[in-house]
């Protein structure tokens, strides 16, 4: 009885160990590295969530590559909402900063993103709360860059960068 009170106890031991261990580590890849997340609303279609509310996709959203805040137009980004600082958005990044840019229904029909700053819009701009409803989006808002899709499985793929040709910027800062 004794032996296998013992035994309890170290595999009791054993299990903690592990946890206090496991559990930091979980969170720092989480939050550092990579997570998942499901893609919510229409603002993306089609490249995301084709189906409209039947399905939503599921994608892979890369921290670390974003960690010097190095983004493309093109690239599909997760942000923190400028309006709701509780609420993450995923759109593409049409313009970077420095490049000038035709908005649609901004307050201003020509745009200049200033200096630590993108401009960033859904792919449905009738159903999108992106930056021609709130301006430039400060990097600072950079959350992480959207990879792959992982879910649903017939909807499996890399996440390629892809700049709509009516939407690319009229004037590059030189790069």
């Amino acid at each position: 009885m004794a032996q296998a009170q013992g035994l309890g106890r170290r595999y009791l031991k054993a299990f903690f160990k592990g946890f206090f261990v496991a559990v930091p580590v979980t969170v720092t890849f989480l939050d550092r590295v990579a997570c998942v997340a499901r893609v919510e609303g229409a603002s993306m279609q089609p490249s995301l969530n084709p189906g409209g509310r039947q399905a939503s996709d599921v994608v892979l959203l890369n921290h670390w590559s974003i960690r010097n805040y190095d983004v493309q137009r093109g690239d599909i980004v997760s942000l923190v909402s400028p309006r709701n600082p509780e609420q993450k958005i995923i759109k593409r990044v049409i313009a970077l900063e420095g490049d000038i840019i035709k908005t649609i229904g901004y307050k201003k029909k020509y745009v200049k993103v200033p200096h630590g700053h993108i401009w960033v819009e859904g792919d449905h701009h009738g159903h999108s709360f992106d930056s021609n409803a709130f301006g430039p989006v400060s990097l600072g808002l950079l959350h992480a860059r959207a990879t792959h899709i992982l879910w649903p499985p017939q909807r499996w793929q890399k996440l390629q960068p892809m700049l709509p040709p009516e939407r690319k910027p009229l004037q590059r800062e030189q790069e």
